[in-house]
C-alpha cells in the first residue's frame, strides 16, 4: 500500500482534500485533548477552535487525523473525524471530536485490529498534515495494549 493511498503517501498531493472550494479563509487554534495520557481501550475528546479569518462567510469542513506510533504496517495517518459548518465573516466556532477506542486503533502488518502502546499525534485542521491547509496538532499517549474485533 506505499504511496497508494493518502494513508502511506509520503509525498505532498498536488491537489490535497478541499483544494481551491472557498473564497473565505479559516484558522484554528486552541486544540486540546482531554488527557495527555490515556489507558488502551478509553476514549478521549479533542476540541479546537475555527475562526473565519476573511471578510466573506464560508462553509469549512474541519477534518481530525490520527498519526499512530512505529509500528509494522501502520498507516502514517488517518482521517477519524469530520464535521462541515458554515461561518459568518470574522466569526469563531467550537469543534469536539470524541475518539472512542477503535477510532484509536490500527491494523498491524498481521492483520490485528489494536491499539498499540505510544505516543500519537492528532492534528485537527481544513486538510491533511504536512499539507498548506491551515491546522493545529497535538500530542498524546497510549498505555498498554488492547486487540479488538475486526
Amino acid at each position: 500500500m506505499k504511496n497508494r493511498t493518502y494513508r502511506y503517501f509520503t509525498g505532498e498531493p498536488l491537489y490535497p482534500f478541499g483544494f481551491g472550494l472557498s473564497y473565505s479563509k479559516f484558522t484554528y487554534s486552541d486544540l486540546k485533548v482531554s488527557a495527555l495520557s490515556v489507558m488502551a481501550g478509553n476514549s478521549l475528546t479533542v476540541d479546537a477552535d475555527v475562526h473565519n479569518t476573511s471578510q466573506h462567510d464560508g462553509d469549512e469542513v474541519a477534518q481530525l487525523y490520527l498519526m499512530f506510533p512505529s509500528v509494522a504496517g501502520a498507516p502514517r495517518r488517518a482521517l477519524r473525524g469530520f464535521t462541515r459548518m458554515h461561518l459568518a465573516a470574522g466569526a469563531t466556532e467550537h469543534v469536539r471530536f470524541t475518539l472512542d477506542p477503535r477510532d484509536l486503533s490500527m491494523v498491524n502488518e498481521a492483520g490485528v485490529r489494536l491499539i498499540a502502546p505510544g505516543d500519537y499525534r492528532v492534528t485537527v485542521g481544513g486538510g491533511q498534515p504536512g499539507t498548506s491547509a491551515p491546522q493545529v496538532d497535538g500530542k498524546f499517549s497510549v498505555t498498554g495494549e488492547q486487540k479488538l474485533p475486526d
